[in-house]
């Protein structure tokens, strides 16, 4: 098993089995010192700086959220979602491997067998993402309602913000929780800004409008 495993046309399942056992030693060793790397990586995940120019039309963040949501992005820690990634391409890599030796008596090549993994860990990383959504202890007590944002305030993180085309944005609950959501004006003629803060006025959907916050004059 061991030089099956060690053969180039395995080397990429071998490598991404090889990294989920790296992420979960060192998951354990963190949590040992006090700070999982699960926690970190959540943190970071969301830090998009709101200045920055990705030179991309307006509606790609929304695309590029969509994307993250389908894969279960934000409902289960990202430390899990990257260990049944490598976990799932590893596997079905390797099975895919095993069956096309028994059948034709070799390998595939390792660029020609990534293919059909790459195929089998897309939806199983959604599949089984959920079911760890389904699953995981969540912390009751500081649960909000979507309703509950209406009235906070929001910061636009990139893009600009028409009517029909909304652009990710945060917002922080009652508990101090960031929450990341999709924002767009109330009103038809308004357009708001990468870093405007505004104010949450209504949730249509999926998707929430605001009105941009009136400054007292001093």
């Amino acid at each position: 098993m061991l030089i099956f495993l060690t053969e180039a046309a395995n080397l990429p399942f071998s490598v991404s089995l090889g990294l989920m056992i790296v992420f979960v030693l060192l998951e354990a060793l963190s949590l040992l010192l006090g700070a999982g790397v699960s926690g970190i990586l959540d943190s970071l995940l969301p830090d998009v700086d709101g200045d920055i120019d990705l030179d991309l039309p307006d509606s790609d963040p929304t695309t590029f959220m969509q994307i993250l949501s389908w894969f279960r992005v934000g409902e289960v820690p990202l430390l899990m979602l990257i260990l049944v990634a490598l976990t799932a391409f590893g596997i079905s890599g390797l099975l895919l491997q095993l069956i096309t030796r028994a059948i034709i008596g070799e390998l595939l090549p390792p660029f020609i067998a990534m293919i059909p993994a790459c195929f089998c860990t897309i939806p199983l990383v959604r599949i089984i993402g959920g079911i760890l959504n389904a699953y995981m202890p969540k912390d009751e007590t500081s649960a909000v309602s979507e309703e509950s944002l209406i009235g906070r305030s929001a910061t636009l993180l990139a893009g600009t913000a028409r009517q029909g085309k909304p652009v990710q944005g945060k917002v922080r609950d009652e508990h101090q929780q960031t929450h990341y959501v999709l924002i767009e004006p109330e009103h038809a003629e308004e357009c708001i800004q990468s870093g405007e803060t505004v104010i949450l006025s209504q949730k249509k959907g999926a998707i929430y409008q605001a009105v941009h916050e009136i400054k007292e004059r001093i």
